[in-house]
């Protein structure tokens, strides 16, 4: 039986976890990866460029085309977090492999413009992972592309309804959301794309943690998997890095979180992973001490008063936030995923691996 799939484009700037959102991308039978395009971030735009390449490199899927977007914000300077993923963007292994294929020379915002222009409307499927500068600059500039898209999932924002999940990057603020607040204030201000946008905040990722447990099944899979392969070591060797910087820098010792493939797995087309959602308005506070700080409120916003411009505020736009993941379904399909994923690049004989 032929699968009927959903068309995807991935914006990231990989980062630990980015591996695992490419891998879901990738690799879901439901999903059509149309192309990536990168951002600043988690380290340089070159520097993320070359990760999401080598990414692709190790699991033999360098046919799909990586575009190299802003190296800024529209406003600032840009932000990275050596302090979280090396100096890389994604220390930790010397497994990746020298990328054997190169970014496209054409313009990422077009790009993305003309891969979701030319699917029907309301069927595809954006998702970021990373600073929101690319998907803001889209959307302002090719317009009609919200009517093709069927949902916008970002991976970004801290309400604080958990202890550990007021921000990461200042006391207030998520690292995504801060790096390019205005950027992100513009998108949860898109009415065009109001209902279809979902946020996935640190507070539902902070409770899928890739455990010790979680680890194990990676490095040696299950039943009929044969082992510790060099593309699963590489994986582990990724998170248990991620892992001990998570542990020293914010004192989440149990493992560390996988943001970045929940945003992809919030929208899938199938119902493999169960979510329960509440639907808000979104704010972005743009300056002052709790810049990047995200509030979601159910609230109407203030009614302008008499005179001029009196009446003219848009409606508000209303935003997807998890409430709750079913944690073990998606820690069998993300791992699923790398079994698909794994045996299909062969390492050069002089990488070793220690099982």
């Amino acid at each position: 039986m032929t699968i009927k799939k959903t068309p995807i484009w991935l914006d990231c700037d990989p980062g630990h976890d980015d591996a695992f959102a490419i891998i879901l991308a990738a690799e879901h039978p439901h999903l059509d990866l149309l192309g990536i395009s990168t951002v600043h971030g988690n380290a340089s735009l070159p520097r993320v460029t070359y990760n999401v390449l080598s990414i692709l490199t190790s699991i033999g899927r360098t046919s799909i085309p990586v575009y190299s977007g802003c190296s800024k914000p529209f406003m600032r300077p840009a932000v990275h977090a050596p302090d979280i993923h090396g100096s890389s963007g994604i220390d930790g292994t010397s497994l990746l492999p020298i990328p054997t294929a190169s970014a496209q020379p054409a313009n990422a915002i077009t790009a993305m413009a003309s891969a979701i222009l030319s699917t029907p409307p309301q069927t595809c499927v954006l998702v970021a992972t990373g600073t929101l500068t690319n998907i803001a600059l889209l959307l302002a500039t090719f317009p009609a592309v919200a009517g093709h898209l069927r949902a916008l999932s970002v991976m970004g924002g801290a309400f604080g309804t958990r202890a550990d999940a007021r921000g990461n990057i200042t006391p207030h603020a998520e690292f995504n959301i801060y790096c390019d607040p205005e950027a992100a204030q513009s998108i949860f201000s898109n009415r065009a794309l109001s209902g279809r946008i979902t946020l996935v905040p640190l507070d539902i990722t902070h409770t899928v943690l890739a455990t010790d447990e979680v680890l194990e099944r990676l490095r040696y899979g299950g039943e009929g998997v044969r082992g510790s392969s060099e593309l699963r070591v590489m994986l582990v060797e990724l998170l248990t890095f991620f892992r001990d910087t998570y542990a020293k820098v914010f004192g989440i010792t149990a493992g560390p979180p996988l943001h970045d493939p929940l945003a992809v797995a919030a929208v899938l087309p199938t119902d493999e992973v169960q979510w329960e959602m509440e639907e808000v308005r979104v704010e972005v506070v743009c300056h002052g001490e709790e810049v990047g700080r995200t509030v979601k409120t159910r609230e109407e916003p203030a009614v302008i008063g008499e005179g001029l411009g009196a009446g003219g505020k848009d409606p508000y736009t209303t935003v997807l936030v998890p409430k709750k993941v079913d944690v073990d379904a998606f820690w069998k399909l993300l791992l699923d995923m790398v079994t698909a994923a794994d045996g299909r690049y062969t390492w050069p004989e002089t990488a070793t691996v220690d099982a």
